[in-house]
């Protein structure tokens, strides 16, 4: 092959891998090393048909650039946790961004059938909350104190019991996204229900809008991330039931990595809601503007991480 082919085949691929090396803190490690074996295969084409050219110099210099990136930089090429959480995770949640709308779906529509499901049959908040948890609440409405049962307790015993609960809850929810999606639905819908039927019960005597001020306090993460756990449950399942064009097994391999890579970006945000419960929620009384922003930057904080920052990435990096 004339040396000027050469070049014009693989021009553009050398300067995708020039541009990676340059930008090699937003680039998937195991894309640098495919461009490493790419550049030494070309630089032994080129030592053997161009070895005085200036193309073979070229590739020489890039190679070495490519093999002290992946070899030699080891504060770079160790960077994996923080190329985890700022570009693996966000693709992860933009390959399963349908199972996680359809987990939103069916929590939001299970909501809707408790909360109308109890104003038409005063028997079923007490057949889904329980008569003992019904009575006090009632009990705590009376004496003004409508989210008095997040008062109970101390705060670091609170906080901990309530954060073991949440993941335990998302756990159940992702895991049983292998029986074929049926498991996750159930516990989406079931909370979805009991959500729904709680607040009918504070909107029936008339304290729903303080209630939601202590409630989505640590609700609007809490909640979310349960949603987030059950979309990574549907995205199990799914690839079970439609495999497209893969065994089912290599499926439910793909799609199992990518969900959890999005059910571990959720542990902080179980963490914080636990911690907001804990130490925060008991004094929703204390100033209802500082309730209210709590839940307006938990809400953008959702927002931003699992919808704005995932289509940013998706459109500068072409996901699909």
């Amino acid at each position: 092959m004339r040396e000027a082919s050469f070049i014009e085949r693989n021009k553009e691929k050398w300067l995708s891998i020039e541009n990676n090396l340059t930008n090699k803190g937003d680039v998937n490690p195991d894309t640098l090393a495919s461009n490493y074996i790419e550049l030494t295969n070309d630089l032994a084409y080129a030592q053997t048909f161009y070895p005085q050219s200036k193309t073979k110099q070229y590739l020489n210099e890039l190679s070495i650039r490519a093999h002290q990136l992946i070899y030699k930089d080891q504060k770079s090429s160790n960077n994996k946790i923080s190329h985890f959480f700022k570009v693996e995770v966000f693709e992860a949640i933009w390959s399963i961004r349908r199972p996680l709308l359809y987990s939103l779906l069916i929590f939001l529509f299970a909501s809707l059938i408790g909360f109308v499901s109890a104003q038409y049959d005063e028997g079923f908040v007490r057949l889904i909350l329980g008569d003992h948890y019904v009575n006090m609440t009632v009990d705590n409405i009376k004496a003004g104190n409508p989210a008095g049962v997040y008062q109970d307790g101390s705060n670091w015993g609170g906080a901990l019991a309530i954060t073991i609960n949440n993941v335990k809850v998302a756990f159940y929810a992702f895991i049983l996204g292998a029986f074929f999606s049926l498991g996750t639905g159930y516990i989406l819908f079931s909370n979805g229900i009991m959500v729904g039927t709680f607040h009918y019960l504070f909107y029936k005597y008339d304290v729903l809008p303080e209630a939601i001020s202590a409630i989505w306090i640590h609700g609007t993460i809490e909640l979310s991330v349960i949603i987030i756990a059950g979309g990574c449950g549907l995205a199990m399942g799914n690839s079970i039931l439609f495999p497209k064009s893969y065994s089912r097994l290599d499926s439910f391999k793909a799609a199992t990595k990518q969900a959890s890579k999005v059910l571990i970006s959720t542990v902080p945000f179980f963490i914080i809601a636990g911690t907001l419960e804990g130490f925060v929620t008991r004094y929703y009384q204390f100033s209802i503007w500082l309730c209210v922003c709590i839940i307006l930057v938990s809400t953008i904080a959702i927002i931003y991480c699992y919808i704005i920052r995932p289509r940013q990435l998706a459109s500068r990096y072409k996901w699909s």
